[in-house]
């Protein structure tokens, strides 16, 4: 048996890369804007035709933990607006706004505007969400914290104020391609509009309201007509609450000047046919008066195209692979997006970019090879997009050429880190489960094993670096669990995306039965098989789902997994209200609450506490906006009354996805920690 190798680099060097959070791109295509975090430091840039070369707009100079999102470039590319603050990708609303850094200054969600030119960035007011109007003059924003409509000049001469009165908070808002009329989402609880506002003298119009919910207008390139998704209201007799309901939905073309309205499609009644859960039905114009939206009626999210006067769907990318992120050319005549599949084996695990005619015809694929691209914008007669290899962290790409591969630091383990395997294996319930290996360099003997677990659960690891911070940060710490001589197996199990419609929504998964957990272990049943794994050495970690998982896995199987790192997981699914409705209890029709609390405390790892042996790290920020804290306050009692071994890392201010970067380091520099401490021999 041999010892566990001496790191090569250390968990800091390899957590250090440039992390792009976000990008976006002018109408026009001549200008870009990304945002990046190096070492917590987050930072504003800004590219324009024709070279693209990048531009440092801003950086907050310190680790301290507030969001820069919401990127919008105007028209004439002369400004930047962003949001600075705030926590988008929380369950819940909480207010006060997150404080990582402990700072004795509150924080605010606030919208902010830099010209790209150079100069101070300029705080228009508190709020959210972001859009600017085609003249270029004007930022219209959902002011914080009623969510109502608000204006300002976007070079912040003027004060902010007010835009117009509705009786409740608003969504999604759309200037016309004239500036001369704005349509939102009229958000009234369990029903929804699409209104449109003109100016202060005339009414508000509600486009043909309904009881059911309306969302996401979007305005045709002409201004005359508005697209819009509906999807029935929240009511009707008491659902099912262990099995799967399928959520049909529609979209309707509105004429703007008569409020007359039609449907142009409608769904199935399916559970295929349900509103597409990966980045939503991505509902927008192209060339010729037609749409295009996202179905994943046949299994796989691929797009469609039809007229907006009725007819047809046509399928323009068919195929069983993902299409995730989109783009539209100036001209509306193209579409890029990405999709996990392409000419090289071992791509359903990767990302590549493709483009397809509006009109249909055969798709192109734009990038290609071991690299991952994503998050394409159409600019300048190309793509840009994020780079990413197995081993080469991430840098922003223009056809092909990287723009800031230079800002990879000189220290980064580049040639010290493993290129993941894709494998595959059958669950102990039949279903065939793939994972991405991380195999040591330069090691031989029998070694510890590690399974890793994605939270989400709509996610899939890659064989890249990932595009979703969380994940790059769990990404990373494989890495150095190889580095250190431990095999690591990151699973995609069931409910994850990638692999089609019925993948992502198993019968029996989560609170309904947890169907999933047979992943985790064959998971684990197939590195024990590995010649060079000692079967008897097996360790778990993951956050979110990843942390209920491992719970699960040490609850129920400690005979397999000796030892884990449960980052803000759920231990007890029947302590969530909102899974049974429970404002509309005082009914006489009521949902079988009895059968599903049952079902739900089955499924989760707090009914298994008497079969707990193994030691376990729990980490979570007691500021969680996702998992409540308490969910680990109550597991870390009740692991003292079993006496079973745990430690934890408690992260004040911290939120679930944590926004700083030495929140990751310390909890992944923990997690590593602990687990190689008990996997050694």
């Amino acid at each position: 048996m041999h010892l566990l190798l001496a790191a090569s680099f250390s968990l800091a060097q390899v957590l250090g890369y440039p992390q792009p959070l976000g990008m976006t791109a002018t109408h026009d295509g001549r200008s870009i804007a990304y945002v990046l975090d190096e070492r917590g430091v987050r930072s504003l840039w800004f590219a324009s035709a024709p070279d693209f070369a990048p531009r440092k707009l801003w950086e907050s100079g310190t680790d301290d933990g507030q969001e820069l999102t919401n990127l919008n470039i105007s028209d004439d590319g002369k400004y930047v607006v962003y949001v600075r603050g705030g926590s988008h990708d929380a369950n819940w609303t909480e207010r006060p706004w997150p404080d990582p850094n402990l700072s004795p200054v509150q924080s605010h969600l606030a919208v902010m505007s830099i010209p790209t030119a150079g100069g101070t960035p300029k705080l228009l007011a508190d709020g959210d969400a972001p859009v600017i109007s085609p003249d270029s003059t004007t930022v219209a924003f959902l002011h914080d914290p009623d969510q109502s409509v608000w204006t300002a000049p976007i070079d912040g001469s003027r004060d902010a104020s007010r835009l117009f009165f509705d009786l409740v908070s608003d969504a999604d808002l759309a200037y016309s391609p004239d500036g001369k009329e704005f349509a939102f989402t009229s958000e009234r609880g369990d029903h929804s509009f699409i209104g449109i506002y003109r100016n202060p003298g005339t009414p508000l119009q509600f486009l043909v309201p309904t009881t059911n919910r309306d969302s996401g207008a979007v305005w045709s390139p002409d201004g005359l007509q508005v697209a819009f998704l509906r999807t029935p209201g929240a009511g009707g007799p008491p659902r099912d609450l262990v099995k799967r309901q399928a959520r049909p939905w529609s979209i309707w073309v509105a004429d703007v000047a008569s409020g007359r309205a039609h449907e142009i499609w409608h769904s199935g009644g399916g559970l295929r046919d349900s509103v597409p859960g990966i980045n939503g039905p991505q509902l927008n114009w192209l060339a010729g008066n037609n749409l295009m939206f996202i179905s994943e009626q046949t299994n796989w999210p691929n797009i469609y195209e039809m007229n907006a006067s009725g007819g047809r769907a046509r399928d323009i990318t068919p195929g069983s692979f993902m299409v995730e992120d989109t783009a539209i050319s100036p001209d509306r005549s193209t579409i890029f997006y990405t999709a996990n599949t392409g000419n090289a084996s071992g791509d359903v695990a990767r990302r590549h970019i493709f483009r397809v005619a509006a009109s249909g015809g055969r798709p192109q694929q734009v990038t290609s090879g071991t690299d991952s691209q994503w998050w394409p914008q159409a600019v300048n007669g190309g793509a840009a997009y994020v780079n990413a290899g197995s081993r080469e962290p991430f840098t922003i790409a223009f056809n092909g050429h990287k723009l800031n591969s230079d800002q990879i630091p000189a220290d980064f383990p580049t040639a010290s880190l493993v290129v993941p395997k894709l494998v595959s294996f059958k669950s102990t319930d039949g279903l065939t489960i793939q994972g991405t290996l991380f195999v040591p360099n330069g090691y031989s003997g029998k070694r510890p094993a590690v399974i890793f677990v994605h939270g989400g659960p709509p996610r899939q690891m890659m064989t890249n670096w990932h595009y979703f911070d969380y994940y790059s940060f769990g990404y990373g710490s494989n890495q150095y669990l190889a580095n250190r001589g431990v095999v690591v197996l990151s699973v995609n199990y069931r409910l994850g995306i990638g692999y089609g419609h019925d993948f992502q929504y198993p019968a029996h998964a989560g609170p309904a039965g947890a169907s999933e957990y047979n992943d985790i272990v064959a998971a684990a049943k197939y590195v024990q098989h590995l010649p060079d794994v000692d079967s008897k050495r097996i360790g778990i970690y993951g956050g979110s789902y990843g942390g209920y998982l491992t719970a699960m896995a040490l609850a129920k199987n400690s005979d397999i997994f000796k030892v884990g790192a449960d980052q803000h997981g759920v231990h007890d699914w029947s302590d969530f209200p909102e899974w049974y409705d429970a404002g509309n209890l005082h009914r006489y029709q009521q949902p079988d609450v009895k059968t599903f609390l049952k079902t739900a405390w089955l499924s989760s790892p707090d009914a298994y506490i008497s079969t707990w042996r193994s030691p376990v790290l729990l980490i979570q920020g007691d500021n969680d906006r996702n998992v409540r804290f308490h969910q680990t306050v109550d597991l870390a009692e009740r692991l003292r009354l079993a006496h079973v071994h745990y430690e934890e890392l408690v992260i004040p201010n911290e939120i679930h996805g944590f926004l700083r970067w030495q929140s990751w380091l310390d909890a992944d520099n923990a997690a590593d920690a602990f687990l190689i401490r008990y996997l050694k021999p």
